[in-house]
């Protein structure tokens, strides 16, 4: 064997490798290639639509009988700034007994105790089959069938003096919020896979602690996006309570535009307030959602201030030119 030839079988150490044929005089080397895009008119023609839509509609309110300074005017009136807060009051403690109520009727459903799961599961299917303002003036009525309320020596009172509209309408929001909670609260649980619960146990871990410790933490993940949409929806939700005499933003923004004459303007206004709300909502939301995303993605969503910065800086670059 020639002792140019590695014993490996390779080739020699100091070959060197083949270097590639190069072009024939005269001929250009290879170019780079030409991408047109590919033009979308249905695009341009949608945006043409859509914009003429929102000009025509922009234009009919301008054209109207609405006395739009009456909006600024009664922005920050003060029943105003309390019905807000009436029913920022009101969303909260009802979505307090709706995710506590979930979560105890997710436990239930998932129990082996069959009398448990039937009575978690009859609660689910009442509450979601009936409409939320039907429930409430169910128990604003209740007065016409109980005289009095009776808890022995805790409590003893008329019926029409314990049931206030405040606890009508936090009883039937909160109450009715349990059902879909559950469900959330149920798909959560189940989405958390069965071997880690094994684990748990086999390493001595109680059903209760198994449940605090490994599953609930992971299970937020998947409850915690429509919980989030569950809290914007009540907060409108809440607007129904006014039919039970209980004064929230939507029936102090009626009683406004009853006394000043401009009824239509208060409207305006009291969805302006909603609007602001629950962006500020939707963006606790999405801080909320990011956080428990840590675990499960590789690169967490930027904030909106790091889109709006990267933004900004990539209009002073040029086109093409890398970060």
């Amino acid at each position: 064997m020639s002792d140019d030839i590695d014993r490996t079988g390779g080739a020699p150490e100091d070959a060197s490798p083949a270097k590639a044929p190069a072009a024939p005089a005269g001929q250009a080397g290879p170019q780079a290639i030409r991408a047109v895009p590919v033009r979308h008119y249905g695009r341009y023609v949608a945006a043409v639509v859509a914009i003429a839509v929102l000009v025509a509609i922009v234009y009919a309110f301008a054209q109207g009988k609405i006395n739009w300074g009456a909006v600024p005017d009664y922005f920050f009136d003060h029943r105003i700034l309390k019905g807000a807060g009436q029913t920022l009051l009101l969303t909260l403690l009802s979505m307090l007994i709706g995710v506590v109520g979930g979560v105890v009727l997710a436990i239930m459903r998932l129990s082996r105790n069959p009398v448990t799961s039937s009575i978690a599961w009859f609660y689910i299917w009442f509450f979601r089959g009936t409409p939320v303002l039907v429930q409430l003036f169910v128990w604003f009525n209740l007065g016409l069938v109980f005289e009095y309320i009776n808890l022995g020596p805790i409590y003893k009172n008329y019926w029409s003096d314990f049931m206030t509209p405040f606890l009508t309408a936090l009883l039937g929001l909160g109450l009715n919020e349990a059902a879909y909670m559950a469900e959330i609260c149920r798909a959560g649980l189940l989405s958390v896979d069965e071997g880690q619960t094994e684990a748990a146990h086999a390493l001595g871990m109680s059903h209760g602690k198994t449940l605090r410790r490994i599953v609930i933490p992971q299970a937020m993940r998947v409850i915690v996006p429509p919980t989030g949409n569950e809290v914007i929806n009540m907060l409108k939700t809440t607007s129904l309570v006014s039919a039970v005499q209980y004064y929230e933003l939507l029936r102090y923004a009626q009683d406004i535009g009853q006394t000043s004459g401009a009824p239509v303007e208060m409207l305006f206004l009291a969805a302006a307030w909603y609007l602001v709300m629950t962006s500020v909502l939707s963006i606790g939301q999405y801080y909320i959602e990011r956080y428990y995303a840590r675990g499960s993605s590789r690169s967490l969503p930027p904030t909106p201030w790091q889109r709006l910065r990267a933004n900004l800086l990539s209009l002073g670059r040029p086109k093409g030119a890398l970060g």
